[in-house]
Parts: structure tokens; sequence; C-alpha cells
């Protein structure tokens, strides 16, 4: 089994990582694959083939395990004796309880011996090996995710597939069981680890249901009314032929409940149903099991089929207890899986049913990310961050309207609103499920913007809320709102709509105007007022943060209005974007980067003045991937960004003084926000000024590419990746304001950079322009209407480059696709 160093040095370099992502041996304890839909929470599964963080309740819950909950193997050799073992693999130090490991964990049981996790999402397999036992175990796990589809990568469950091979020499019984506990209501615990006697659950149901294909256990409770926020149920389900099954495990003291189930299946494979026919008590719940039996030739596979699917289908309306709506009848909402399935078993059902197509969007869709020539790193960055949008992070209402904490703590959500100037960076959503980008402008513009042209920037109107910030009415934020107005252009030209572009434009525009009269004091189309901004502060006068994204903006607004048929405004924003550029570039270039123009930085708490921020070209790469070209001079844009790199990139933290949060230490790679390589660094400056954040390192990479720096680019999404190697961080998780923090997802901007991809669905028109292995390149691409794979090649015989666009979703029929010097039609 790898060690960490081998793990960081070894992935990625094998055949085995390009077909199925990174490899992590059980010892990686941070590693865990998040399973779920889109708006329907999660269940992670760890390195060791354990279920763990079971947030599937409305509400993150990183560390928990739910008790009695875990799948077991009993293997009998023909004229052998049998083997029973849970199937995971051994759990790891340290193994300091004050009481020990509680009955409850199974932790006494035998496990196996090792265990591998291969993750290329949204597709997990982990494989076991235990040397006494004749067989080979492996686990196959996922949560349907379809591009452009977001209802059926919204199904809250997953398939869980055991793959059983007879390595023996003779045949074999094997049987694979699965045990669940109830956990309706609230699972609580006392101070010796067992189930607290006062505990919320009571009145729970354990029934075994059969139908024509499938059967399973359906877990749900009496105690709660279909409105409640506790109510809800879970299913366990298999389209095994043969199975077992124990409704509910001994109802006695102690430890007798594990004691029962496992003399009772290690006995004969065969679980007796103890005959429960009563709800469990009032604070008393039940765990159930149900096993699958095969006959197993020599080498011979065979498949044993789960699913897992749960139903919580009410939230409170809002974002906390104490933000949300208070109005009579609008206290709750419910989630979008609600208004499709009735039940866990109904969603359950729906996943045994349509299976096969399913199946085949989802390996289609993970083929074509991790088929491609990009780099390892690349492709394990977009993987690794796909994960956010199905993470407790967001939330989708039952009217399919689409919200977003920034990230989450290990309870509750973290920063709550649909931060403008966060999801600034994100790209991943937009190009995957459009849909759901565009139910956020609707949000931000039509709710959160006031006649004025004031947009909050956190989304609380729509739950009846005002947006408080310091104990008076919040600032809009200036690098947030100018944003928006970027990503209302990424949406109409990612989906083609004109008519969503029509509703929100005159939105739109106000937005542009309030910029001006709040944030221009001296009128000379470059912003210098107070900017609240995405570093939780307020920058003063001239900056590139800010600067850049007006000009984008203005940019975004010319081509908005051209195409709105509104000639002199299409001219006046195009002026107004050349205008501020120049006199921005006057302001604020030094000659190698762009700068804050302050007399005296330590004027204003918390600026950066004459720092080289990691973040100034963020409108320009914004720009880039919007397909709006460069918004200054190229010479100084290639510049600024190549000095980002060279002054903020550390190879080693060991001596990096920071006194602000820590992401990056010790011997670990990154980019900081900031640095002052020329002096001037203000007493206090901006707050994260010395932290590291991995969407900002994204971003950054980013526009390396597009300035032709590749290598540059390459170190540091390698750097950031190292560092999330399942021993320190979970690859699949990566934090700042919280877990599954939504900046990361900027890192899906590397595909369309690297790819030189540009979309106008407006025009029905794309292009691809790769700059890495460009006589033999492939990768994905998706846009409102279709996704699919781009490859391009050396036609060695006629020479020149040859291209082709595979369709495997969508209908982009009529589409101009242009490419290697020529253009075709779809």
């Amino acid at each position: 089994m790898r060690t960490e160093e081998e793990t960081m040095r070894g992935n990625g370099q094998e055949n085995h990582a390009r077909s199925f992502g990174r490899t992590y041996p059980g010892s990686a304890t941070e590693a865990a694959f998040p399973l779920g839909g889109i708006g329907t929470g999660n269940v992670s599964l760890g390195s060791r083939g354990e279920l763990r963080d079971w947030e599937i309740f409305n509400a993150p819950a990183k560390g928990t395990t739910m008790p009695n909950t875990f799948f077991a193997i009993r293997v009998q050799p023909e004229g052998g004796e049998a083997i029973t073992k849970v199937l995971e693999s051994k759990l790891q130090p340290p193994h300091s309880l004050s009481h020990g490991l509680h009955p409850l964990s199974a932790g006494g049981l035998p496990r196996m011996n090792r265990s591998e996790l291969s993750g290329a999402y949204p597709v997990v397999r982990v494989t076991f090996e235990d040397d006494k036992l004749p067989v080979r175990a492996e686990l196959e796990a996922y949560t349907p995710m379809i591009p452009l589809n977001a209802d059926d990568s919204g199904v809250p469950g997953a398939y869980l597939t055991y793959r059983i091979t007879n390595a023996g020499d003779r045949p074999a019984e094997v049987v694979v069981c699965g045990s669940l506990i109830n956990p309706i209501g609230g699972l609580t615990y006392d101070k010796f680890g067992n189930l607290h006697p006062e505990m919320p659950c009571g009145r729970n149901v354990n029934e075994f249901r059969r139908e024509e294909s499938f059967s399973g256990l359906y877990l749900s409770s009496r105690k709660w009314e279909p409105g409640d926020l506790k109510f809800g149920n879970l299913a366990l389900l298999t389209t095994g032929s043969n199975v077992t099954f124990k409704r509910a495990w001994l109802r006695g003291a102690w430890y007798d409940f594990l004691q029962e189930f496992w003399d009772d299946f290690t006995a004969d494979g065969r679980l007796t149903d103890l005959g429960y026919e009563e709800p469990s008590e009032e604070h008393r719940t039940d765990t159930g099991s149900i096993g699958i039996i095969e006959r197993l030739e020599p080498g011979e596979t065979k498949a044993f089929e789960f699913v897992l699917a749960w139903y919580f289908p009410n939230r409170i309306n809002g974002w906390y207890d104490d933000v949300r709506d208070t109005r009579p009848g609008q206290e709750t909402a419910r989630n979008r899986y609600a208004a499709r399935f009735s039940s866990a078993w109904d969603a359950g059902a729906y996943l045994i049913r349509n299976r096969a197509r399913l199946t085949e969007g989802t390996f289609r869709f993970r083929d074509a990310l991790f088929g491609s020539t990009l780099p390892e790193p690349i492709v394990d960055a977009l993987a690794g961050n796909m994960p956010v949008l199905r993470s407790t992070t967001c939330f989708r209402l039952e009217d399919g309207s689409f919200f977003g904490y920034e990230g989450t703590f290990d309870d509750l959500g973290s920063c709550d609103g649909t931060c403008t100037h966060v999801w600034n960076y994100a790209q991943t959503l937009a190009f995957l499920y459009p849909e759901l980008e565009r139910s956020m402008r609707r949000t931000e513009f039509l709710e959160e913007t006031d006649e004025s042209g004031k947009m909050e920037f956190r989304a609380r109107k729509r739950f009846g809320c005002e947006w408080i910030w310091g104990g008076k009415v919040a600032p809009a934020a200036a690098d947030g709102q100018l944003g928006s107005v970027m990503r209302l252009y990424r949406e109409w030209k990612l989906s083609g709509d004109g008519g969503f572009l029509k509703e929100l434009w005159p939105h739109a525009e106000r937005s542009v105007r309030f910029a001006f009269s709040q944030w221009d004091t001296d009128g000379d189309g470059v912003l210098d007022g107070e900017q609240h901004n995405t570093y939780d502060i307020e920058f003063y006068g001239p900056n590139p943060l800010t600067g850049f994204m007006l000009i984008g903006a203005l940019k975004a607004c010319a081509e908005m209005a051209a195409y709105l048929g509104e000639t002199e405004a299409a001219k006046r924003y195009a002026s107004q974007a050349a205008a501020s550029a120049e006199r921005l570039a006057e302001l604020t270039w030094n000659g190698e980067y762009f700068v804050q123009r302050l007399d005296d930085p330590d004027r204003h708490k918390y600026q950066h003045g004459l720092g080289c921020l990691s973040d100034q070209l963020l409108g320009q790469q914004l720009a880039h991937l919007y397909g709006l070209g460069d918004l200054t001079d190229g010479e100084k844009l290639g510049s600024a960004i190549r000095a980002v790199y060279r002054h903020n990139y550390r190879a080693d933290f060991s001596d990096h003084s920071n006194c602000q949060r820590t992401y990056a230490l010790n011997d670990e790679k990154g980019l900081l926000l900031c640095s002052w390589p020329k002096g001037g660094r203000p007493k206090l400056p901006f707050v994260y000024s010395d932290e590291v954040w991995t969407g900002i390192e994204y971003q950054v990479a980013t526009e390396l590419i597009y300035q032709g720096a590749m290598e540059e680019a390459l170190t540091v999404v390698a750097a950031v990746r190292e560092r999330q190697n399942g021993f320190r961080r979970n690859p699949w998780n990566e934090v700042e304001c919280g877990h599954h923090y939504v900046r990361s997802m900027a890192s899906w901007g590397l595909l369309v950079a690297i790819s030189g991809f540009e979309f106008d669905m407006a025009h029905c028109r794309m292009s691809f322009a790769p700059v890495l292995n460009r006589d033999d390149f492939n990768c994905f691409w998706s846009t409102g209407k279709g996704w699919g794979v781009y490859r391009q090649w050396k036609d060695w015989e006629k020479g020149g480059l040859r291209f082709e666009v595979e369709v495997l979703g969508g209908d982009l029929s009529g589409t101009e696709v242009s490419a290697c010097g020529y253009t075709i039609t779809l």
C-alpha cells in the first residue's frame, strides 16, 4: 500500500490514474468521496470503504458516522470453513478514545486487511484485499451526473455495487449484507457513546418491501408529520433475486444488538427476522439488514447491486434559524427532489429502473473528462472541485431556483447568500448546468437589485430578510456587482437565450450606472470610492481588482446592447471601456504590474497599496474566459500575471510568517494572495494577504495559460493538488471559509483556457485553439446546448491539423465550429 510520499509522487504518472483518477490507500484517512446529487446532500465513501459524513439531513455533518451502518461479507467455500468480515479495511489510528470504540461503531469486528480508493468523480472504486478470503472484492459507487441534466444529476441516492470474484479453486457461497440504522428524527449520544435515552427519534418503522425486479428495506417514522423539518425516510434496495433480511436488530440491553446480528449472520449467512411488528419505542430506533446470496464458481465474478436512497424534503426557507422567512406559511421550503419523488423508495426505484440510461450518461461524462490529453493535475483539479455543486454548500428549491453558501462549517452553512463576490470565481456550474447559473442571475438582478441599481451581494430579500453588515444596511460589493454583469453575459453566450438577456438587461444597466455613481467619485471612469470586495474589507482609490472588473462589465454591456439592437448604448459602453482602461493603466501601472493608487496606504486599514495582488487580473481572466478579449495592453497583461507568479508563488512555507489563517504550511507549495516586492507593505494590510486560497491559485493559473506561461500555470495547479493528497487534505474538498468552498470552482477555467474554447450560442458558433499537445489533443467541452469531446490531430500524410467534434449530449445542429484554420457545421 502507498505511503503519503508515494501517493504524492506516483499519482498521475500511471495509465491507471488516467483511466480512473488518483488512488489512495486506506491509510489516507482524509480522502472522502462524496456521493449524492445536486441539492440532495451527501454521504461520503472513505478510503477504507466506509460510509461517513452523513450530510443528507439538509445540513452539513462533517465527521459524523451512522451507528450500526456498514456492509459485511460472508464467504463459505465448498467443503471449507466460512469467513465473515466487514467490507472495510482496518481502522486507522489513533485509538485513544476514553472508553474505547463503542459497539455502535462495530470497531471490534474483523475487517479486510487492505483497501485502495480510486476516484474519477463522479465515479469511485474501492478495492479490498485480504489474504484469508478466497475472493477478491471491489466496490463501485456513484450518483448519476450528466451535464445539462440537473434533475437526473440531483437524485437523492447512490449506486453501490460490490463485485466479488472467486479467486479460489472451489465453488463458494457468498453473501454481501448491508446494515443501516433508522435515523429519522435525529440521533444523539450520552457521555459513554450510547444512543441517548432522550434522543428525538422514536416510533420508527423498518419495512421489507418487494417489487417485481427489486426488494429492500424502507426506513421511516410515524412520529413526524409530512411538513415537519424532521420528516423523512431512507431506503436500501437491491436487485438481487435471492435475498435475506432482518428488519430490526435485537431490542435488547447493553450490546445485545450487535452480538445477535453478528452471530446470526456468521452462522449460515441467513438473517433471521425477529418479527417486531410495532414501531420502535419513543426515543429508540432500530437497525435493519439485507443481504444478497450468490454461488460463485472458481474464477467467476458476480455483482451484488445495492441502491442507497434518502428523502428529507423539508428545509428552513432561508439560510439560518435567524435568517429565514418567518411569514406565516412560508417558514419552510421543499427541496427540488421532493417535486420529483414521493419517498426514498420512489427515488431508489427510479435509480434502478433507469440504471442503464443514467449509468451510460454518467460514464460517458467521466470518460470524456478523464480520457482527455490534459495534464493530470488539471484533470484532477477539474474533477476534485465538481463535488462543490453537489455538496451541502448548495441547495435547490422546489421551483428549481438554486442557491449557495460560500462553503460550510462542519455542521452549518458558512457565509450565506450566494455571495456575488465569491461566486464570481466559480466556472464549473455555469458550464455543466447553465440553467442553475441563470437561476442565480435572476435572483441577483430581479430580486436583489433595487431601483437605484444597488445589488445586495448576499441574497436575503428572497427570504424576506434584510442584509445587515456591521449593524447597518450592507453596502454593495463592487467586484461582486460588476462580476454579475459579466456573468450575465456568460450565461447568455452559453445558452443563446435572447429572452433571458432581454429580461435582465434593464437591471444590468442600472447596476452599471450605480457603479459609476457610487464608486467613481471624480468621474474619470475609474473606481476610487469606498469599494467593498471579496476580502471582506473596503479598498479605496484606483486599484486593479475593481478596475478591471468595471472594464470587463462595460465590454460585456457593449456586446449585449449591440445584440439587443441598442446601437448608441453599445457605442457608449465600448467608449467607456476604452477610456477606463487607458485611465486605469495611467493610475496603477508601475512598469511591472498593477498597483493600488494611494498617497498613504495606511490612511485606511486593510489596503494593498504597492503590493503585487494575485487577483489584480481577475476581471481580465473572466474576460478571456467569456470571449471579451484583452481589456488593456497585452504586454502589460503578460508582465503583470508573470509578476504575480514570480513574486507570490512559494515553493516552501517553512519560513513564511503568517498571522492570518493558514492554508499552506511547512514544506507545501502555494501562491500568496499578495506580496510587496518593492516595499510599501501597509502596517495592517488587507486581512487575507498572507493566506493561500485555491480559487485564486486556479484563476491565476488560468490567466497564466492565456498569457502563454504554461509551465508556471501547471506548477501552481500541481501545488494545489499535491496539498490535497488524501493524507493532509481531502482531494474532493478544498476549503477556504468552509468546506467545499465555491471559489475553488475557478478550476474549470483551466479547461477553457487550455483548449482555447470560445462559445457563442447566440450566434451558434464555437471554436477551439488548444495551446498544449496540438498534434494529439482531446478534451471535454460543454455549452448550454450540448456537450461532448473535441479531438485534434496532425494529418501526417496531407500535412496540417484536423479536428472533429463529438456531441455526447444535447443538440447542436447547425452550430458552426472553427478550429485548425477551417470551419465545419454540426
